[in-house]
């Protein structure tokens, strides 16, 4: 699009997370008029660490941002498999480090922080809280929302951030429901100094035992570290309501070192969730609304997909409306992009990590140790 077309358009972003502040930035870098809605009165990121891949890094070097990113984040070379009893399985370099003109590493961080890194390279008043999406009106070359109170808005370009349960995938593009993985998820953020030795450098580490995950994501920078259990469980309780004992139970057979971290947690500060993701949706946008993030492709945590695929839809869709002709045209070529990426990353997270899925995600590896089936 033209540069004046552009600087002309409004845009609404539903959702405040990842995927709404990412795009946020990339598309206000266009010069277009970007406002963000999000329905809480206070952003409070909750969960553990991540990891951003070196194409995620080097989006936001393109985007003016890496150094606020990288001052809140280690650098990571590579990340490790091992048995429950810590016999290696594999260990890989982070894909994608050289493929841009700098080498990137993939970069391990604070969800809290990140958020807040990347509403804090936002324009000050560019966010609006407290404004609860009720409904969507398409009008074709824009639409309406309306939140809880009666306000309304009206943009040439709605952009659906607004997570697995989003309103604006459920009143425009049919709407399945969250899926149950049939998993739990209990994460923490503890001391180094609590993780009796098992953290000696910025490299992630994943345990798997049968029907069970730990991961150990290093947040050196903080002295800290991302403690997760995933574990199957059919309970399908959004919140589900889990003791210690249960933990201690879920982590039986595992490093010693492991069970005696568990077994040290403060149960008031671990998230415990139950896990879910969704089915791929059809069409991702009409001629004026689009979904990005979660809102699009929801999928589950094995891969650590989530937060990069809503990075690259925020990338994708303002090339895409820098590239194209029209709105309508920039939101065909941004689906047809990212769709078949975000399908694909959905079906490989929904597998999981036994022996065969390592095999398929990474061809030609060959463990040195047989992972327990799950």
């Amino acid at each position: 699009m033209q540069l004046s077309d552009l600087k002309n358009l409004k845009i609404a972003i539903v959702g405040a997370g990842y995927g709404g502040a990412a795009a946020a930035k990339a598309l206000s870098l266009l010069g277009a008029d970007v406002a963000v809605y999000e329905q809480a009165h206070q952003i409070r990121e909750v969960g553990a660490g991540i990891g951003l891949r070196p194409a995620t890094m080097d989006r936001f070097r393109q985007w003016g941002i890496f150094d606020a990113i990288a001052a809140v984040s280690s650098p990571s070379d590579c990340f490790e498999i091992l048995t429950a009893t810590g016999d290696p399985i594999m260990k890989e370099t982070w894909p994608g480090i050289h493929d841009s003109a700098e080498e990137t590493k993939t970069h391990l961080i604070h969800r809290g922080d990140f958020i807040d890194a990347l509403l804090g390279v936002l324009p000050e008043g560019m966010v609006r809280l407290g404004h609860r999406l009720e409904s969507v009106q398409d009008k074709g070359d824009s639409s309406v929302l309306t939140f809880a109170g009666g306000a309304t808005v009206e943009a040439d370009l709605v952009v659906g951030a607004d997570g697995i349960k989003s309103v604006v995938r459920r009143e425009l593009f049919g709407d399945k429901g969250p899926v149950f993985s049939g998993e739990h998820a209990y994460r923490a953020v503890i001391s180094i100094d609590d993780a009796h030795g098992m953290v000696v450098d910025d490299n992630l580490r994943m345990y798997i035992g049968r029907g069970t995950k730990i991961y150990l994501l290093p947040l050196r920078h903080r002295h800290q570290v991302s403690f997760d259990i995933t574990a199957l469980c059919p309970d399908g309780t959004w919140t589900p309501r889990v003791t210690r004992d249960d933990l201690l139970t879920t982590v039986a057979g595992f490093d010693e070192r492991l069970v005696s971290i568990t077994r040290g947690l403060d149960m008031d500060t671990v998230n415990i969730r139950a896990v879910y993701d969704i089915d791929p949706v059809d069409t991702w946008h009409t001629d004026s609304v689009v979904l990005v993030g979660d809102a699009a492709h929801s999928m589950l945590h094995h891969q650590g997909q989530g937060a990069n695929s809503a990075i690259e839809d925020a990338g994708a869709l303002a090339d895409a409306l820098r590239q194209a002709d029209s709105v309508r045209e920039a939101l065909a070529r941004y689906q047809a992009t990212r769709k078949p990426v975000t399908d694909e990353l959905q079906r490989i997270s929904r597998q999981g990590w036994s022996e065969e899925e390592i095999h398929e995600v990474f061809p030609g590896q060959r463990p040195a140790a047989a992972a327990p089936k799950e």
